[in-house]
């Protein structure tokens, strides 16, 4: 008997897209900057050490980083938002993440630790946030990344209501 794993209920909020884009373009001119400096400081190098052709065409740095780099840039935002998903039902957080390698997690509510809820820059300026629910074991816990602030609020102190619960019950 074969078993597939469904799709967690909800979806990360659409302003995810966005964050991702953001966060995907800021790596993405840091890359592109960094190509540019090099080049210019390879443009007609005499070092033995740099191929002669790096320092005749120095150009192909950053029209490779362009090339290889831009697809990605426009492509992971929407890949994330299609995969990334959670769901609290009963006493189990399901999350799934990733864009090139997927990650399904199930963080059984009575095994959390502690519940974070944290915001970067990006995240501030576009009103999202991220849950972190850590266990005792790295491998048991999930961030679901890409929450509107309020769900990611309930969400939060859902979690620690009844994680505190469960405790209160086991002793």
């Amino acid at each position: 008997m074969s078993v597939s794993l469904r799709d967690p209920v909800n979806r990360v909020s659409r302003k995810a897209v966005t964050l991702w884009l953001l966060e995907a373009l800021f790596g993405f001119a840091l890359l592109l900057g960094g190509s540019v400096l090099a080049a210019i400081w390879l443009d007609g190098a005499d070092w033995p050490w740099v191929p002669g052709w790096l320092a005749s065409d120095s150009w192909l740095l950053p029209a490779a980083v362009i090339v290889v780099m831009g697809p990605f840039v426009v492509i992971e935002p929407f890949w994330r938002y299609a995969v990334h998903r959670w769901e609290l039902s009963g006493d189990v957080v399901y999350a799934r993440s990733g864009w090139i390698s997927r990650q399904w997690v199930f963080v059984p509510v009575s095994r959390i630790q502690t519940v974070d809820k944290a915001q970067g820059w990006f995240e501030r300026l576009l009103g999202l946030a991220t849950v972190e629910i850590r266990t005792a074991s790295h491998a048991g816990s999930s961030t679901i990344k890409g929450l509107d602030y309020p769900v990611a609020a309930r969400l939060s102190e859902e979690l620690a209501h009844r994680a505190e619960a469960l405790r209160d019950d086991a002793t």
